[in-house]
């Protein structure tokens, strides 16, 4: 008892916000009371508070239990959990020069700090000697996950490497670190601070006057009056390039995107991948690994690199077929347009678009009229979700949030009670990285006795001020994709935060989200919420008969550009130490994308991969993220599919399916083996077809004229 009272004597109190939960609603953080100064303190009192809860269990007499040890572990770090979500939620969404400077300081201490836990060989010891001892425990399927991810979780991050090693681990975590966030920065000034400008108007043809006069407002933003810039956008493709009427101006916008963060204008990642790629493959070769991407994927649902590969490389054959399919078909478009050129990149989706049309007889700018974003979101996911699985929202106003421009709803669940709090951040912006995704302010844990508070952050560019707020068909399914990231955080039901929820591989996690996006052309959904934003006339059946059938078409263009950076990840992912470190200029980068990617037998030239090494944040702006995981958004389409299917084939939006789902998958978290999760939802194992029957690989009811049907959305983070 003296032992343990001077251990509690001696623990590190915080002081300032995070020092203790916040006492608003769902413990949700008061904006308004966080100022910039408080992250840092908060951060060194957090690891502080954390290091002494670590030496606690060390310095505890007793012998390791699950409680004393694994639990003990588990219920560590809380300050620096607050501190931390809020934090990297700002530097994502609504960044600053300050915080940026923050990030860049605090990242390889945080990288420093968990390595002082993973790597600790004193708390190993007790770890390992409760997990020697599992036979002989009584414990509950989750107690028994917790325990086993905390034992292979320090294992895999070097606890029976030598001390030598080990040190060399932590050095190189620093450094990747580091360099990571680095990249992270350089990627985002390079998209963000560098607009494409051009001298006339006449430039900008065929694009709207809303689109016209925000491209003056943006160059006269940057000191340029007179002039017009367009901004660019997450992906190598651009959104306003099938309207741009001026070829050569939008060859100029696409290749700006293209060669963006490549040394052609002033920001250059080259030497940062180089050093990452290098240093991940060192990090792997301590594990006597061959490369990164089989050391990475050790907790994956494939698993191994040969199972990704080969699950992306059967695709390939058929893509590259309807590649060359299809840029026949457009360059016969551009001829009898009076076009004597053949088609680029910078010109697909122009021509893709005009065929589409002339096809299926759309009109994009008519489909948006549609779709106001509000209605998108109230009546169309959350109708969603309350068929499906009865839950309820309000609209609240009462919370601070961190940009005025972010919405809050309380989430009531299908008893009536309170499930948690929804923050939705819809619009494009300079303090904004590229892409959409999901993620927590507060994790669900029934050891906390905590709920839910989860955010969706999305880049549509917003609409001029007084404007109806009108949304692109893609962003719709975005929309339904991110909140199906949300109810995996709000169906959680799990006692240890680090199985909560969206906890899960991932090569999973985007297996829930892209369930949902089937629900946004869901006949009973879409008369709900796709209402003409003058009229009030809801969407003609016609008009989603072609929505449906113009989504199976460019498929070679809108699947190849996701594969290709999907096996270009992959082939960082598969270098040697003695690979990697030949690499070592930029041109030598250059070349190594360049010959990766005419490896694959792609139209490259014609189709470039959906983001380029330099600035492919999702594998190079975290010291793992999605990297050798880039698979993981066409591995859970296969998922995704086929559960599609069942769905249709069960009777589609009902609340027994709903709470089946609920049941079997969306609770689940990251608890039990993934094969045997959808298992228990299907009644069988995963099966690929549905998947190449939708993508136009092999026939299926779902195929129309040899194309196929929508690609990967804009993907989710959890960092």
């Amino acid at each position: 008892m003296a032992e343990a009272n001077t251990a509690a004597t001696a623990m590190p109190q915080g002081t300032g916000y995070f020092a203790a939960d916040s006492s608003l609603p769902f413990k949700t953080p008061d904006f308004s009371a966080i100022s910039e100064d408080d992250y840092m303190p908060a951060f060194e009192q957090g690891m502080a508070i954390q290091q002494a809860e670590i030496q606690a269990i060390i310095d505890n007499p007793a012998a390791p239990t699950f409680e004393n040890t694994i639990v003990a572990l588990e219920k560590s770090g809380r300050m620096l959990g607050r501190v931390a979500r809020v934090f990297f939620a700002l530097t994502g969404s609504n960044t600053t020069d300050r915080l940026d400077e923050i990030n860049t300081e605090i990242s390889p201490k945080l990288t420093a700090h968990g390595d002082s836990i993973t790597l600790n060989p004193e708390l190993f010891s007790r770890v390992k000697a409760v997990y020697d001892n599992r036979a002989a425990m009584s414990m509950t399927r989750e107690d028994a996950k917790l325990l086993e991810d905390t034992y292979e979780g320090m294992v895999h991050a070097g606890a029976l490497l030598t001390e030598a090693e080990r040190e060399r681990v932590k050095a190189i975590n620093s450094e990747l670190s580091t360099l990571t966030t680095e990249f992270s920065q350089a990627a985002r000034a390079a998209m963000n601070d560098t607009p494409v400008f051009f001298d006339s108007r006449s430039d900008l043809a065929g694009l709207s006057e809303n689109d016209i006069q925000s491209a003056a407002d943006l160059a006269a933003e940057n000191g340029q009056p007179g002039k017009f810039a367009i901004a660019l956008q997450n992906t190598t493709q651009q959104p306003l390039l099938p309207t741009m009427e001026n070829r050569a101006a939008r060859e100029k916008l696409f290749m700006a995107s293209y060669h963006r963060a490549d040394g052609r204008m002033d920001v250059d990642t080259r030497m940062l991948i180089a050093k990452i790629a290098t240093l991940r493959a060192q990090k792997a070769a301590l594990f006597g690994e061959p490369d990164w991407a089989s050391y990475a994927m050790w907790d994956r649902m494939a698993e191994k690199p040969e199972t990704a590969l080969g699950f992306m490389e059967q695709m390939v054959p058929a893509l590259a077929a309807t590649q060359r399919r299809e840029a026949a078909m457009l360059n016969e478009a551009i001829a009898a347009d009076g076009g004597d050129f053949e088609v680029k990149p910078w010109d697909w989706y122009r021509y893709a678009n005009k065929i589409k049309a002339e096809r299926y007889d759309l009109d994009e700018d008519a489909v948006m009229e549609y779709f106001v974003l509000d209605k998108v979101l109230e009546d169309g996911v959350f109708h969603m979700a309350e068929e499906l699985y009865g839950l309820t929202f309000e609209r609240r106003t009462d919370l601070p949030v961190y940009h005025p421009d972010v919405w809050t709803y309380t989430v009531f669940d299908r008893d009536g009670s309170e499930l948690g709090l929804f923050y939705f951040d819809p619009f494009q912006r300079p303090s904004k990285r590229g892409g959409a995704w999901m993620s927590n302010f507060v994790d669900q844990s029934d050891l906390w006795g905590t709920s839910p508070v989860i955010y969706n952050v999305l880049n549509i560019p917003k609409a001029p001020e007084g404007e109806v707020q009108l949304v692109s068909f893609d962003w719709v399914n975005t929309t339904f994709h991110e909140f199906g990231h949300a109810l995996h955080g709000f169906f959680a039901n799990q006692k240890y935060e680090s199985l909560s929820g969206t906890a899960t591989a991932r090569d999973f996690v985007e297996y829930p989200s892209q369930v949902h996006e089937m629900w946004a052309t869901w006949p009973s959904v879409l008369s709900n919420y796709a209402k003409h934003y003058e009229t009030g006339e809801t969407i003609p059946d016609e008009m989603i008969a072609k929505i449906e059938a113009a989504a199976k078409f460019n498929q070679g263009y809108d699947f190849g550009e996701v594969v290709e950076a999907a096996l270009l990840d992959m082939k960082w992912g598969a270098l040697s130490p003695e690979e990697a470190a030949a690499i070592d200029t930029p041109e030598k980068v250059d070349a190594f994308e360049r010959r990766s990617l005419e490896e694959l037998g792609l139209e490259i030239d014609l189709v470039p991969p959906r983001y380029r090494s330099t600035y492919f944040n999702h594998i190079f702006s975290s010291p793992s993220g999605y990297s050798a995981g880039y698979y993981s958004y066409l591995w859970t389409e296969m998922l995704d599919r086929d559960s599609r299917k069942w769905f249709r084939e069960n009777g589609g939006l009902t609340r027994e399916n709903g709470d089946h789902y609920r049941a079997t998958v969306l609770s689940q978290g990251g608890t039990m083996d993934y094969f045997k999760m959808f298992e228990n939802f299907a009644g069988r194992a995963p099966d690929v077809t549905p998947m190449l029957e939708a993508r136009g690989l092999v026939a299926g009811d779902e195929q129309a004229d040899s194309e196929v049907s929508d690609g990967p959305l804009p993907p989710r983070t959890t960092n």
